[in-house]
C-alpha cells in the first residue's frame, strides 16, 4: 500500500455557502408546493430531496491542522489521504479510518487513564462515547511524537538482570502503510521497541568485562551498556527502524532513560563494587607508601643522617608501612633507652 495525496482542493468555504443556499432553496420549493396543492407536487418532493441532500453534505466537510492528516475511504477502497491545514470537502460518503484512534501512548508508558496496559480498544469493541468532537480522534497526527515503554528486565551479556528503559521519539511517515499495513501502528511500535531492547541489550554486559564481543567482530572489547549509552541507544534505534519500516513509521531519536540492575541482585552487586573499589583504593596507597618509604631510606642514606643495617631498614620499613596504610592514626611510642 503506498500514500497518494487526495487531490481535492479546498473548497470548505464555498461549500458552506452552498449548503446554505440548498437549505433555503429547498425550503422555498417545499413551501411553494405546498402552497399551490396538486399543481406544486412536484415542486415539494423537489424540495425535500434537496433538503435530504443538504443534510448529507455537511458530513464532507472537514478541517486539518497543521501536522495532521485523514485517511479516507470510499466503499471500502483507499481513496486517499489529506495532508495540510485548510477547510476541506470531500466525498461526503468517504470514511476516515485510524485504527489507532484510543490507542494512547503516555510519556511514561502505554497507560490508559484507568491501568498501567495498552488500551487495545478497537473501533468494533470500542466503547462509545458521547463527544462530539469524537470524530477528530480519526485524524493522524504527523508530529514528532513520544513513546516511553515501561521498564523491562532483560539479562546482558553475563547473564545478570538489569531493568532498562527507553525513550523514543518517532512519527508518521506513511499513512497509507501505518493505517492498512499493521492492525494498530501505535501498538505495532511499542512491541518493536521492547523486542529491539531485548535484541540490543543482551550483547552488552552492564560493565566492562573480559573476553565479551560487542561488536560481532570475532574481537573482545571495552563496550558496556552504563560505559556506552550512546552506542547501544544508536543500535537500538537502527533495530527499531528496521522493524517498523513497514508500518510507514520513522524513528527519529531513542535514548536510554532508566539503566539500574534489577532489584534481586543489587544489593550483591553494590556489595561488589565497593570492594573493587576498596581494593583499588588500598592498591593506591600502597603504592604510595611503597615510594615514601623508599624516598624516606635514600634521603636517610644520601644526608648520612644515620647508618642503618639492614634489621634496623627492615624495622624502619615495618613502622613507615603501618603508619602510612593503617586506616587510623598511629599512637607513637617513644623509646627513651637504647635500641637494643
Amino acid at each position: 500500500m503506498t500514500e497518494k495525496i487526495y487531490t481535492e482542493k479546498k473548497l470548505g468555504m464555498l461549500m458552506i455557502f452552498v449548503i446554505i443556499l440548498m437549505f433555503l432553496v429547498s425550503i422555498a420549493l417545499f413551501g411553494f408546493g405546498m402552497a399551490f396543492g396538486g399543481g406544486g407536487f412536484l415542486a415539494a418532493v423537489l424540495g425535500v430531496l434537496l433538503f435530504v441532500a443538504a443534510c448529507f453534505m455537511p458530513a464532507g466537510l472537514k478541517i486539518l491542522k497543521p501536522q495532521e492528516a485523514l485517511v479516507l475511504t470510499l466503499f471500502g477502497k483507499y481513496k486517499g489521504t489529506i495532508k495540510g491545514e485548510g477547510f476541506y470537502f470531500v466525498n461526503p460518503f468517504c470514511v476516515a479510518i485510524n485504527p489507532a484512534q484510543y490507542t494512547q501512548l503516555g510519556q511514561s508508558g502505554d497507560v490508559a487513564a484507568t491501568d498501567n496496559k495498552l488500551v487495545k480498544a478497537l473501533a468494533g469493541s470500542a466503547k462509545k462515547t458521547d463527544d462530539p468532537m469524537e470524530g477528530a480522534s480519526k485524524k493522524l497526527s504527523l508530529k514528532v511524537m513520544t513513546l516511553s515503554n515501561s521498564k523491562q528486565k532483560v539479562n546482558d551479556a553475563l547473564g545478570n538482570p538489569v531493568e532498562v528503559g527507553i525513550a523514543v521519539m518517532w512519527k508518521i511517515n506513511d499513512t497509507a502503510k501505518a493505517v492498512f499495513n499493521v492492525d494498530n501502528y501505535k501498538e505495532y511500535l511499542s512491541l518493536q521497541c521492547d523486542t529491539a531492547v531485548r535484541n540490543i541489550v543482551k550483547i552488552y554486559p552492564y560493565d566492562v568485562a573480559e573476553n565479551i564481543d560487542t561488536t560481532g567482530d570475532g574481537t573482545a572489547d571495552d563496550g558496556s551498556l552504563r560505559g556506552s549509552s550512546e552506542l547501544v541507544a544508536g543500535r537500538i534505534k537502527e533495530e527499531i527502524q528496521r522493524k517498523v519500516e513497514d508500518a510507514g513509521l520513522t524513528i527519529v531519536d531513542a535514548r536510554i532513560t532508566h539503566l539500574a540492575y534489577a532489584p534481586e541482585i543489587a544489593a550483591a552487586m553494590l556489595q561488589r563494587q565497593q570492594a573493587a573499589a576498596i581494593v583499588d583504593a588500598r592498591k593506591l596507597i600502597v603504592d604510595g607508601a611503597v615510594g615514601m618509604v623508599e624516598m624516606a631510606l635514600d634521603r636517610l642514606s644520601e644526608k648520612e643522617i644515620v647508618d642503618l643495617d639492614e634489621e634496623r631498614k627492615a624495622a624502619m620499613v615495618s613502622n613507615l608501612m603501618v603508619v602510612l596504610c593503617g586506616n587510623k592514626d598511629a599512637q607513637p611510642i617513644v623509646n627513651s633507652g637504647s635500641l637494643y
